[in-house]
């Protein structure tokens, strides 16, 4: 039984919203986060604001911040750029997507129970 839950929680993130960090850009007092969204649910999102906490890679809260992931047509990927001022890219340790603050074209209850965060950074997680 354990297994079919682990397959079913599996499935439900392949279905969901899926925000994965894809690179980390160093810019002239800033850091450059670029993000993968692809909207695997059932809802054509026309606006995604998810407020996010940025952690050191000692585990200090170095800011809270709004990503503005604007339109997610339903079963297509975005790609997502956001500068980060006063972060140096070798500082960052983790980023939590702490909750969404917009879900414009569906519940934001249910565009929260979906998020999916991930990460291809290395050293770099994601959670959420």
């Amino acid at each position: 039984a354990g297994t079919a839950q682990a397959q079913d929680r599996a499935q439900d993130r392949a279905q969901g919203l899926q925000i994965s960090l894809n690179t980390l850009d160093p810019q002239p007092e800033a850091c450059r986060l670029t993000f993968v969204a692809d909207n695997k649910t059932e809802a054509e999102i026309t606006r995604l604001a998810i407020e996010a906490v940025l952690f050191t890679k000692a585990g200090q809260v170095a800011q809270f911040t709004l990503f503005d992931f604007a339109a997610l047509p339903m079963g297509r990927q975005r790609v997502r750029q956001f500068d980060v001022a006063g972060l140096a890219c070798d500082d960052l340790g983790q980023v939590l997507l702490n909750g969404v603050s917009a879900c414009d074209g569906a519940d934001p209850a249910a565009c929260a129970a979906a998020l999916s965060p991930a990460s291809t950074v290395e050293g770099i997680e994601v959670a959420g």
